[in-house]
């Protein structure tokens, strides 16, 4: 893992993963008794992070309406629970209340009188801006992703690293090979195979991390596994005799495995070339702001009075423009 102070930082955030957390389990309230929980504590654990890394710049990536690359390639692709689109909260028509939506709008509208980059890419999953900004867009800083999804596992490398905010720490390497067997270089592959309930994404009947790991020690390593080796070595494990249900169930499922990598694999793959060039575009065209007289102005306007701006800006303090 690499020493967090030769490379400059940048932090990406998965703000709907960090919003809802904070939107569901944050009690605060407004001067009119309404929730403002998931803004407070939005702001609270990004000023803890930023204070942490001092990251140069920080991007704030928001989900935009799901990808309809993964639901031509599966149609039941998170069909229990579609992303929202976010489009229509980045106008200045801002209505107060204390519903979730209602407090997205309002923290949009707060960080964009900051020096921090929001980043909406309508018909993309904020998965995919984060894996293209850390893979290639970044690629010379230590990219910190904020997040508790064990989907930017993947990702982990002398080039990203992720902070939990569940676990109030880092998630390394050895972390994820602990918890489960193994490796991030390998982990898109052990997800395409066991699948994913949260994304509604079958795996292989019978096959969980723990067996996969325990059956194909290769996974555990620094090397990167592809699915045709890990095929082939199934398939010589039945031709020396092999008796176990599962490593049948996968060399009997290859294209369910092609499959859920497609879904699963954080690359270009799901990406347009727009949506490439609209990311490079508001990254590298952002002008940073500082407007905290607006931001106050803002927060009174929906009657939350007890959170530190004065603090809050001073974290922010070191963010310039690229």
């Amino acid at each position: 893992m690499s020493d967090l102070g030769r490379k400059k930082s940048v932090l990406l955030v998965d703000a709907m993963g960090l919003y809802l957390r904070h939107y569901i389990a944050h009690p605060a309230l407004g001067r009119d008794g309404q929730h403002v929980g998931g803004i407070i504590g939005f702001l609270q654990d990004l000023k803890k992070i930023i204070e942490k890394f001092r990251p140069n710049p920080v991007y704030i990536v928001w989900e935009g309406g799901g990808s309809p690359r993964r639901r031509a390639i599966y149609a039941d692709y998170k069909k229990r629970r579609r992303p929202q689109r976010l489009n229509r909260f980045y106008s200045d028509d801002m209505s107060s209340g204390s519903g979730s939506n209602d407090q997205i709008k309002i923290l949009i509208k707060l960080l964009k009188y900051t020096p921090i980059c929001q980043i909406y890419v309508e018909d993309c999953e904020a998965d995919d801006v984060i894996g293209y900004m850390a893979r290639y867009h970044s690629k010379d800083a230590l990219n910190v992703i904020l997040s508790a999804d064990k989907d930017y596992y993947q990702l982990i490398s002398d080039g990203a690293i992720i902070y939990s905010p569940t676990w109030k720490r880092l998630v390394q390497e050895v972390d994820v090979i602990e918890r489960f067997g193994i490796h991030p270089v390998n982990f898109s592959l052990a997800k395409s195979i066991c699948g994913d309930d949260s994304d509604n994404i079958p795996g292989v009947d019978g096959v969980g991390f723990k067996t996969l790991a325990k059956r194909f020690a290769c996974l555990s390593e620094s090397k990167e596994t592809t699915i045709t080796e890990l095929l082939e070595q199934a398939n010589q494990l039945l031709k020396d005799g092999t008796k176990i249900k599962a490593i049948q169930n996968i060399a009997d499922n290859e294209l369910l495995i092609r499959r859920n990598w497609s879904l699963i694999n954080l690359d270009t793959s799901n990406l347009a070339a727009y949506q490439i060039t609209k990311i490079n575009s508001i990254c590298n065209n952002f002008s940073p702001t500082r407007n905290k007289i607006e931001f106050i102005r803002t927060l009174l306007g929906e009657g939350i009075q007890t959170f530190n701006v004065d603090q809050f800006f001073l974290s922010l303090i070191h963010i310039q423009s690229k």
